[in-house]
């Protein structure tokens, strides 16, 4: 772990305050993310897509939604999904069949049918894993499978962070110091709420760059507060009724395929992150149902997909607090914010910048997490195929940065590069001679990763 204090698992210790802005600091490091998706979707569908405050409802609800069906017991917070945008930008230019004179606001209850559909297969892996037993599907998933895709969650948003800084680097870099030096040098308090303080400190030196005149890389001025301006105090999001259609279907479902391999090692790093065993218990197959009737509850009243966060997990990490109930509180945030439109439009002013100094830390230790499961698993890199499995892996998940697009039929269908590292990973080392992994052999190994059947705590 990365402090140097004993992990906090009961917040309650810490008091209601501290409690309450430990949750804050949740909502701030999955809001940049999650109001993406519907801004990105905006523009495809020409201002008529998804809706920002319909987003923050579902990802409070999915949140709360997932923590219920995993007993209350998994720390993650469930925002929307980005794996979905290519669908979504597919949908929006369909030009055919009942699609054809279609406005794009009309399009998308279409997409979201689809994604309703994506969520239900989620239920039919769970099914799989009750059956079966997570031991067997652990089987395909060693050490040097999971290790690699977890690396790969955290560099596949690094040039998300990237992109984001650029755009005013000075910002960037006060939100990136203010970060490391409270969570090296702060004490009590201070050293476990690093995120949330870069985020307000930066935010107060945007202020002060922004009233003496100075402007961001391309010219643009830090803070825009024109969103502010036009919100109201208080309003209802705007939900809507999905509607469903097989072409819709047939370009949004596939892409479950893909968001249930990231869900799978989302869940392994979480587990890994806090040292508890998730996939056992309270199981992957109920992790999954929390998923996916998150996701088509979203879907149904005209939300996007909702998926587990890494940007959270960095927190968990880096704050040294593992309780579930501060992310239920970053979810109730996130569902009054739903109601005050103004608020919303505030914390949105957020400047970019900001967003990619704090996630040069966050995306940074989901990467660092894998490196870890990798050492203290003592994967044993002398052996060919455990180079090759990797190798595969880690180009796949970096190199697709695009995903892959092919057609069945007339239907275009994107693999994101997670789901093509995971899929190539697993069919590896199903294949290659010379597996020798056994899981639950090595008690030591697996509670290292999060993964283990056996009691037992890391020593």
């Amino acid at each position: 772990m990365s402090n140097n204090f004993e992990a906090i698992r009961d917040a309650r210790s810490l008091g209601v305050p501290k409690m309450l802005l430990l949750g804050l600091q949740h909502m701030f490091a999955m809001f940049g993310a999650t109001i993406l998706v519907p801004i990105l979707v905006n523009s495809y569908f020409n201002g008529e897509g998804l809706s920002i405050q319909v987003t923050l409802f579902f990802a409070g609800i999915g949140t709360l939604f997932f923590h219920v069906c995993s007993k209350l017991k998994v720390p993650a917070f469930l925002g929307s999904s980005f794996a979905f945008l290519g669908g979504f930008a597919t949908v929006a230019n369909l030009d055919s069949g009942i699609f054809a004179d279609m406005t794009y606001g009309e399009k998308l209850p279409y997409a979201c049918g689809g994604i309703v559909v994506a969520g239900i297969l989620y239920l039919i892996l769970a099914l799989v894993i009750k059956l079966v037993g997570v031991k067997q599907v652990m089987r395909f998933l060693p050490p040097v499978v999971t290790g690699p895709i977890i690396i790969c969650i955290g560099l596949s948003l690094a040039p998300s962070a990237v992109n984001n800084a650029s755009s005013n680097w000075f910002l960037a870099l006060i939100a990136l110091a203010v970060i490391v030096i409270f969570n090296i040098w702060g004490k009590g308090m201070w050293k476990i709420i690093p995120i949330l303080l870069g985020v307000v400190i930066s935010y107060i030196a945007a202020l002060i760059m922004n009233a003496v005149g100075f402007t961001n890389a391309d010219g643009s001025a830090i803070l825009d507060f024109s969103g502010v301006a036009a919100s109201s105090v208080v309003g209802l999001p705007p939900f809507l009724l999905c509607k469903f259609d097989v072409t819709a279907i047939l370009v949004m479902a596939p892409i479950a395929l893909a968001t249930m391999m990231e869900h799978i090692g989302d869940i392994s790093a979480i587990s890994a992150t806090v040292g508890e065993n998730y996939l056992e218990d309270p199981g992957l197959h109920r992790t999954l149902i929390g998923d996916g009737l998150a996701t088509s509850l979203s879907a149904l009243f005209g939300g996007p997909a909702n998926t587990t966060y890494g940007e959270n997990t960095g927190v968990l990490e880096l704050s040294g607090v593992h309780d579930p109930k501060v992310i239920r509180l970053a979810a109730l945030y996130a569902i009054i914010l739903s109601f005050i439109p103004k608020m919303s439009a505030i914390i949105g002013s957020l400047p970019s910048a900001i967003i990619g100094g704090v996630s040069f830390i966050l995306y940074g230790m989901i990467s660092a997490i894998g490196v870890r499961n990798i050492v203290e698993n003592q994967v044993d890199f002398t052996k060919s195929r455990n180079l090759i499995i990797a190798a595969v892996i880690l180009v796949c998940g970096l190199g697709f940065s695009g995903g892959l697009t092919f057609t069945v039929g007339s239907t275009s269908i994107t693999l994101t590069s997670l789901a093509i590292a995971a899929l190539a990973g697993i069919i590896l080392n199903a294949i290659l001679p010379g597996n020798d992994y056994t899981f639950g052999k090595n008690p030591n190994g697996d509670i290292n990763r999060g993964v283990s059947f056996n009691p037992q705590k890391k020593k």
